[in-house]
């Protein structure tokens, strides 16, 4: 088996924004990364009137297990594989700062970009589980939130303790373009095309052709 390259030197840096742009923030384990992602990756770009969105490709998931986690510079190189928006910045810079959960990255850029305005991003199948991340409170009145639709998680926004704990900050997803100006928390929950490919269901296949490769 070849060696994996070491993650370069660029991906490690936190990408550059200048004070006044929009900068959503996505970030996974992304392992592997599949057009499902780059869907929620585009209509955040596009719902949201994002200048940029970090493709943030984190060493691993403290609520999901390792045990078959692809290297980070492969999950690296399959996501820029993926991108052709310019204004999606594929970093891992959360290794480079020994960061393991959502809230640290967060207060991270925002102390290290004033005058940015961050949105987080993410697919609506993390919406179920949101209440067990660290500090998740924290999170929703640290910055906006976008929940983009994927598939079997339409309604998930109805029963999801972030909903039910902060329904009044809920924005109508028309207003999905001035979420970025609005004073957290408010979040708002985008409706939009849904590819059904999933990371887990793209390893199982993986493992069963090689499993049957070797028999």
């Amino acid at each position: 088996m070849r060696p994996v390259e070491p993650v370069a030197r660029r991906h490690l840096r936190i990408p550059r924004a200048e004070p006044g742009l929009v900068v959503g923030l996505f970030g996974g384990s992304f392992n592997p990364p599949h057009a499902g992602h780059r869907l929620v990756a585009e209509i955040a770009v596009r719902r949201l009137g994002l200048d940029q969105l970090w493709w943030m490709v984190t060493p691993g998931n403290p609520l999901k297990d390792h045990g078959e986690l692809a290297p980070l510079p492969e999950r690296i190189a399959l996501s820029e594989a993926l991108t052709h928006d310019r204004r999606i910045r594929v970093s891992a810079f959360e290794a480079a700062w020994t960061l393991n959960f959502s809230a640290e990255t967060i207060a991270l850029v925002q102390a290290r970009n004033r005058g940015v305005r961050f949105v987080w991003v993410m697919g609506a199948d993390s919406l179920a589980s949101f209440h067990r991340w660290q500090n998740w409170q924290e999170i929703v009145r640290r910055l906006p939130i976008a929940v983009i639709d994927r598939p079997g998680s339409t309604l998930s926004f109805l029963s999801a303790k972030l909903a039910k704990t902060f329904g009044n900050a809920r924005v109508d997803e028309e207003d999905a373009g001035a979420l970025a100006r609005m004073r957290p928390p408010a979040w708002t929950f985008i409706h939009g095309p849904r590819s059904s490919l999933s990371s887990t269901e793209l390893r199982r296949t993986r493992s069963g052709r090689a499993g049957h490769s070797e028999a």
